[in-house]
């Protein structure tokens, strides 16, 4: 039986929220209201130690912190082989995929300071990794644990490419056909979302590239299929879309008209449940934010996430130095560069830290 509790619950978390995280994860054991607490996202999101965006450049890696003050501080690297900068760089379920190409891909939590390394065989030239998932039972991880979808260019036709997964329990490899239900093709573009197992993205058709829909991946039956049309209607080849994931439980969507800079963010209003099966109900979106006023930035490549009614977005100017936009209530509400980041044009994406544990063991 865990000891009774003697200190008000306001002044636990609060000596909590300044232990560093390696040790919380020891902690889960002393009481069921720990273990949940560990859990709540309102407990790690006010963790003095937690950041919101990762930044890498040629040999190093940067966490940025909003509270509401910007901190940027330099993450020390404990993971041989990552002494250069990643080819890709996506935030799944609280883990970091490093993309090196050749190299392979480390999955790393670096609020936990964890890192596993992912190589690819021999016959595997350079490596696409789309993201990291799992297959589900009502809504949680099955006890197959995660995987992660990994392509790369087929040698006898480069025009296609050849899928893989890789599972994290075994260290192993299969091929998979990545077949497209009820669609006469798509392209994936940019990197995918992870939600309760399943794999986002943006998508456009092959027969009519001006079209786009959002797809998911389904990794308990191998297959893509539709999830909505884009809400914001049409879109420009120019204009800029990028899919986060939205209060643990929802999609939002980022859209930048190349033309007049406006900002557009729309959010899926329900919570988004189980489609292991392809019988997703009807998605409705609602218009979340717009932003136009004169002096917005034109975002390259940007990352975001939402606080409360405020969008927080980091991105690159045009000589490549990252910035940090806040908007809100339609304006710019501040912009502030990173000095603290050397050289130019560095990987970023958003990030919510995690107390889930990388799986270490391979067979």
């Amino acid at each position: 039986m865990a000891p009774e509790e003697k200190l008000p619950c306001e002044l636990i978390e609060e000596i909590l929220s300044r232990v560093p995280p390696e040790s919380l994860v020891r902690f889960r054991t002393v009481s069921k209201k720990w273990n949940a607490l560990f859990d709540d996202k309102m407990f790690i999101n006010n963790h003095k130690m937690t950041f919101r965006f990762i930044l890498a450049t040629e040999s190093k890696f940067y966490s940025v912190s909003i509270t509401p003050k910007i901190e940027v501080r330099e993450l020390s690297l404990d993971i041989p082989g990552l002494e250069l900068k990643p080819k890709i760089l996506i935030d799944c379920n609280g883990f970091l995929l490093c993309g090196m190409e050749k190299e392979g891909i480390v999955v790393w939590n670096p609020w936990l300071r964890q890192a596993k390394w992912i190589k690819p065989k021999v016959n595997q030239p350079s490596l696409c990794f789309n993201g990291i998932g799992y297959e589900y039972d009502n809504m949680k991880l099955e006890s197959s644990g995660y995987k992660t979808l990994v392509s790369y260019p087929n040698e006898l036709d480069p025009t296609r490419s050849v899928w893989k997964i890789h599972d994290f329990a075994s260290n192993s490899w299969k091929y998979t056909n990545l077949v497209i239900s009820g669609s006469s093709g798509v392209t994936l573009l940019g990197a995918s979302v992870s939600l309760n197992g399943i794999l986002y993205w943006v998508a456009s058709h092959l027969k009519n590239n001006s079209l786009f829909v959002l797809v998911y991946y389904n990794f308990s039956n191998e297959k893509v299929y539709k999830f909505s049309d884009l809400p914001c209607g049409e879109k420009h080849h120019h204009d800029v879309l990028v899919l986060r994931i939205f209060r643990e439980d929802r999609l939002s969507l980022l859209k930048q008209c190349h033309l007049t800079k406006k900002i557009e963010i729309w959010v899926t209003k329900n919570k988004i449940r189980n489609c292991s099966s392809g019988d997703v109900d009807s998605v409705e979106w609602m218009n979340f934010m717009e932003v136009s006023t004169p002096n917005l930035p034109v975002l390259v490549q940007p990352s975001y996430f939402i606080d409360d009614k405020k969008l927080v977005v980091c991105s690159c100017d045009q000589t490549g130095q990252a910035w940090i936009y806040v908007v809100g209530d339609n304006k710019l509400i501040s912009k502030i560069q990173i000095d603290s980041v050397v050289g130019p044009w560095p990987l970023h994406c958003s990030f919510f830290p995690s107390l889930v544990s990388i799986p270490l063991k391979s067979n």
